[in-house]
């Protein structure tokens, strides 16, 4: 894994999240009515101090959370970042210092290594397709292929990983798909029925699987055409049609590590790849005793 600085630039969430429920009800899934094994064992006055170490080199993500989650537990609990989201984290590695009242330690333990782990995950193959496609033109998205209620956290860590974020739902951007098109009974009546009605300015893209498809929607000038499942051939050949008219260009569809670059090649603007969240394995991320 080759390791570069990355840029935070406008890694931010949107008003509709609320970090704070997701936090409290994270927390209260897992503690419940109280941490019956921490509440046995260990005194109530007893005090403890964890670190937080990368088990393997990872781009870190969803550290920033950590002290407000602990907080919710105990305001006595001292978190210190030495990791910010984004950093590089090289095996052995202190992303944080924890300490405080050890059952508060200990009942907030699990859903703070969950949320880092799985969110750091995802930051770090991003970096992994971001490092791969490095010095060609295309940028590497994002799609909605997100676990319910975490899409804002998984796309904030695209962002830390040094990817870029698709639209964020339904709501923030026209994108016609093949069903869309079937409904409306073209591609060019799509897009102009899509013009007409949305927001001045929203972004308009159109999903086209076949060159023909592209060639129509040209005509009705769309902000992106989404080239679906294009092998690479046919993806230079489209990039040939469409760059003269200023129409930037996306590839989507079975985009893998080992497929990425020469995607990238073919001159696309954009590649989007729903495995960034919707299968990303957890890293490797232990809390221990300092």
């Amino acid at each position: 894994m080759r390791l570069h600085k990355l840029s935070l630039k406008n890694c931010m969430m949107t008003a509709l999240f609320d970090i704070t429920t997701f936090l409290r009800n994270a927390l209260a899934e897992d503690i419940g009515t109280g941490d019956i094994t921490s509440a046995a064992t260990i005194p109530a006055d007893a005090t403890a101090t964890f670190v937080m170490r990368a088990r393997q080199d990872l781009i870190v993500c969803g550290v920033k959370f950590i002290p407000e989650l602990f907080a919710l537990i105990s305001p006595r609990v001292q978190v210190e970042i030495m990791l910010k989201d984004g950093a590089l984290a090289t095996k052995g590695a202190t992303i944080a210092r924890i300490s405080g009242p050890a059952r508060a330690l200990l009942e907030g333990e699990r859903t703070a290594l969950n949320l880092v782990q799985h969110l750091s995950g995802i930051a770090t193959v991003t970096h992994s397709y971001v490092d791969a496609i490095k010095g060609t033109h295309a940028r590497i998205y994002d799609i909605r292929k997100t676990i319910p209620g975490m899409r804002q956290l998984q796309k904030y860590a695209v962002k830390c990983g040094g990817g870029e974020n698709h639209r964020m739902g339904l709501y923030d951007a026209v994108l016609i798909k093949d069903n869309h098109i079937a409904v409306v009974g073209s591609v060019k009546a799509a897009i102009e029925a899509a013009r007409t009605a949305a927001p001045k300015g929203m972004i308009v893209q159109v999903e086209c699987d076949t060159l023909a498809q592209v060639a129509e929607a040209i005509t009705a000038k769309p902000d992106i055409i989404l080239l679906d499942n294009m092998d690479n051939e046919t993806l230079r050949n489209a990039v040939a049609l469409i760059k003269p008219h200023g129409i930037q260009t996306e590839a989507s569809g079975n985009v893998s590590l080992e497929t990425v670059r020469a995607i990238a090649e073919t001159g696309v603007d954009r590649i989007s790849i729903g495995k960034l969240t919707h299968s990303v394995m957890a890293v490797d991320i232990g809390l221990d005793e300092a």
